[in-house]
């Protein structure tokens, strides 16, 4: 029988080895679950009745646990509340200073507490014994820039209106921080870390110049990550991409892990022996790895490769460099926890 025990992964946030090596995930989407319980129940994360919410993260939390997970990803993003979806052919609601200045900033917070406590609260009464939630307030700084102007309008804004450029992620910086207050205030008792994801690269390179990055994006990650640490809560962070060339400025934020990587990048060496002397580290199993091999060779390699990273790193959590998507086989991911399993009973 497993039981969880949180404490692993507050031990890989702290960079120390946990006494058992847990393993970790991002996201694992609705569909996945299902097939794999071969119950019907992500439907009801839509609705905003409370029963259905507590039915829906009684399934939910029941899965992580029975997949031998210590703790329960969950997060819900800003994104959904500042109208991202009016992204329309790559152009975001602003553009110019009038458009900034006719945003409801103020209005967000409330928008997002009107949907997402009921959510909150459904998920802590849901958590088993022995687990804690790893997540809160999802987005990052420059995925809430890209959403509100547009990832290509973003250079001609700071070339037009520079100083509405630096604004535009000072108020984003204003948002993020207001909610992760009330966040913190409601629900750090049922969760071990905070952790937004804010993708900034591609396969080579960020995406967006790196002076950008420290200028208008660094010192908004110091205000929320800071808000974090004052309440008790350590600090993951996640980005997918080539962002090496800001890496050291990201540590800097105070930042507790990282997780996200890819093969094509760099191997998950390469993480360890550039940072793990420093941050814990989540992850190891490049997507397309995954995906494309079959669940034996997984196993196999989940084995040696984790055992090795484990061994190599100070503080590891094993999972996907990713999140588990409704394109993955079954059955590979359940060769990755499997493989999971095997280093657990031969440290045991």
């Amino acid at each position: 029988m497993f039981t969880p025990d949180y404490r692993n992964i507050l031990s890989v946030l702290r960079n120390e080895r946990p006494a058992r090596l847990p393993v970790y995930e991002h996201i694992i989407n609705n569909e996945s679950m299902e097939a794999i319980t071969g119950e019907t129940f992500g439907e009801l994360a839509l609705s905003d009745n409370p029963a259905d919410l507590r039915e829906y993260f009684r399934h939910y939390c029941k899965f992580w646990k029975d997949m031998e997970y210590d703790t329960v990803s969950y997060e819900i993003c800003i994104g959904r509340f500042i109208g991202y979806e009016a992204l329309r052919g790559g152009i975001g609601q602003i553009q110019t200073p009038a458009d900034f200045e006719a945003f409801p900033w103020e209005e967000v917070p409330k928008r997002y507490w009107a949907k997402s406590a009921a959510r909150f609260d459904a998920l802590r009464a849901a958590l088993p014994a022995g687990m804690k939630a790893i997540g809160g307030v999802g987005h990052g700084v420059f995925e809430q820039a890209e959403n509100l102007t547009g990832l290509e309008y973003l250079p001609y804004m700071a070339a037009d209106y520079p100083e509405l450029h630096d604004a535009l992620y000072e108020k984003i910086g204003w948002l993020m921080d207001t909610i992760w207050r009330e966040f913190l205030v409601r629900y750090k008792d049922c969760f071990v870390a905070g952790r937004f994801g804010d993708d900034m690269g591609y396969k080579c390179s960020l995406l967006t110049h790196p002076d950008v990055v420290r200028r208008n994006v660094i010192p908004q990650y110091r205000r929320v990550i800071k808000t974090i640490h004052d309440a008790g809560l350590p600090f993951l962070y996640h980005s997918c991409g080539c962002i090496f060339e800001v890496m050291e400025d990201i540590i800097a934020t105070g930042i507790n892990a990282k997780h996200s990587n890819e093969d094509a990048i760099a191997p998950f060496d390469v993480w360890i022996e550039k940072y793990g002397s420093r941050i814990g580290l989540f992850g190891g199993f490049d997507m397309d790895f995954l995906c494309l091999k079959k669940p034996a060779e997984i196993k196999e390699a989940v084995i040696e490769q984790g055992t090795r990273f484990r061994r190599t790193a100070r503080g590891y959590a094993l999972g996907s460099g990713n999140s588990i998507a409704p394109y993955m086989p079954t059955e590979n991911y359940l060769a990755m926890l499997e493989g999971a399993r095997v280093i657990r009973e031969r440290e045991a």
